[in-house]
């Protein structure tokens, strides 16, 4: 059985290595930063870590004993970014996205204006390593803020940026609500909703 654990700031290199490594493929992340550009392997690493600190800050990151997998969650009404957290940020994004910062802002507002507004916890990156992918880790991630939703009374959601990925999320619950396709000839995206058990 796989071992699971809040993530703490000392995880936050582990964390965006491991999500680098399971998000190489990814197609948003290949619109984002495409194949051969330059430095993309620290770049990609640089979006996670992006990600993850202010998470982690709310303890509301979850890893794998072994540091192969992470999840980031955000709980209810924290999922979008407030004015003050996007100018902190906006250096960093500038470094990581260069010329395709004005397209990843464009993809985020697209993707925002999709977002449910009544309260859920919402999954805004969920990633294993390849070699550990299939041994239940991904699900193991899942489990503790889904337990929470259904004790709870609250539901979830995610976006899934990769068709063979949706029956996955349906055994745990997820229903696909919409298909959309991102901005500028960008990839689709499958939008998941999940009402609590």
């Amino acid at each position: 059985m796989t071992e699971v654990r809040i993530a703490t700031a000392g995880d936050l290199p582990t964390v965006a290595e491991s999500l680098r490594r399971a998000f190489w493929d990814d197609p948003i992340m290949r619109y984002l930063l495409p194949d051969g550009v330059r430095g993309r392997e620290q770049r990609l690493a640089g979006l996670m870590r992006m990600e993850a600190k202010p998470a982690i800050a709310e303890g509301t990151v979850y890893t794998t004993a072994e540091g192969d997998a992470a999840a980031i969650w955000k709980a209810p009404g924290t999922w979008k970014l407030g004015g003050m957290e996007l100018l902190k940020q906006s250096p960093q994004a500038l470094s990581i996205l260069r010329a395709g910062l004005l397209r990843g802002l464009s993809a985020l507002s697209f993707i925002e204006k999709k977002h449910p507004t009544e309260p859920h916890w919402y999954l805004a990156v969920l990633g294993t390593v390849p070699e550990a992918q299939g041994k239940g880790k991904g699900s193991a991630l899942l489990r503790p803020v889904l337990d929470r939703c259904d004790e709870e009374g609250l539901p979830a959601y995610l976006e899934s940026s990769k068709e063979q990925n949706v029956p996955f999320y349906e055994r745990h619950g997820f229903a696909v609500t919409e298909v959309v396709s991102l901005p500028k000839g960008g990839p689709q995206g499958w939008l998941m909703w999940r009402d609590p058990r």
